[in-house]
């Protein structure tokens, strides 16, 4: 890959997802821009209209870049980033409702999994958060090697409020990185918690003044750039299997776990409240 600019392009069609009355159009599906310079590949996400809210689309998008980071030979480091205030609400939930109940797969053999559930990227990524940092965008800074976090970042997984469980490794990296009694003191209370409780249990590695935390990720990220990009990518893959080889049966458990919560009342009381911007009222079943 050369240096340069390279931008993934939502297209002109007038296609759209429609989902029990819900409508979004393609212009709406939200846009990853990838750059490229000094080994480092830059992928932006940028929904900011919706507070990066997640499309299928997106995330698909960001599959496509994190495959061709891992795959490229001239990428050495990757660097993920958000646009405007917020790194993300979370999933635009009625946009995913039919994949969600179906189990039907969002990535295909063009992307890699930026959650990193079957295999992490060879190549080692740095994540710049702020503001909002809900659910997905949780799991997708746990997924990542290194997090910078602005001073006004705040975070919950919040998908048990919805009746619904999380799919993108918060379950298994919760534990891993802040131990079981403050996994589950976030996970079962779907709480919201800042970025200096972030960096106490390990969530976040540096936190930083607001807009300056793209900045200090890249710093990092150029920083691992200096170093042997294979024995890196070596490192990095020796300390993945020592965690993940006893995670795998949490893995093999999240699509099933979903598909029967999304068969229940609570579940579709939780996309309901969702839609209409109220108070779930779950009944347990």
């Amino acid at each position: 890959m050369k240096d340069g600019s390279l931008e993934t392009d939502l297209g002109q069609d007038q296609q759209s997802q429609q989902l029990e009355g819900i409508n979004l159009s393609m212009s709406d599906q939200g846009l990853v821009t990838v750059t490229f310079q000094d080994h480092i590949l830059h992928m932006h996400v940028d929904r900011a209209a919706k507070r990066n809210a997640f499309t299928p689309h997106m995330l698909q998008e960001l599959g496509r870049a994190f495959k061709r980071l891992d795959e490229d030979p001239e990428a050495w480091v990757g660097l993920l980033t958000f646009a405007g205030a917020h790194t993300t609400s979370g999933l635009d939930l009625p946009a995913f409702l039919p994949a969600m109940q179906s189990g039907t797969p969002i990535f295909d053999d063009t992307m890699l999994d930026p959650h990193a559930l079957e295999r992490p990227c060879r190549k080692p990524v740095v994540c710049a958060v702020q503001g909002v940092t809900y659910t997905i965008g949780i799991e997708l800074m746990l997924a990542c090697d290194i997090t910078v976090a602005a001073s006004d970042a705040k975070f919950s997984q919040l998908e048990p409020a919805r009746g619904i469980t999380p799919m993108g490794g918060a379950t298994l990296r919760f534990v891993d990185r802040a131990g079981w009694g403050n996994a589950m003191y976030h996970l079962l209370r779907c709480d919201v918690f800042d970025a200096q409780r972030a960096k106490e249990i390990g969530f976040v590695q540096e936190v930083v003044e607001p807009n300056r935390q793209v900045e200090r990720a890249l710093e990092i990220a150029a920083e691992i750039a200096r170093n042997a990009p294979l024995a890196i990518q070596a490192a990095k893959k020796a300390a993945w299997d020592a965690v993940m080889i006893n995670a795998r049966a949490g893995v093999d458990q999240l699509v099933p776990n979903q598909m029967a919560l999304m068969q229940t009342a609570d579940a579709m009381e939780g996309a309901m409240a969702f839609m209409q911007r109220r108070p779930a009222e779950f009944k347990g079943r």
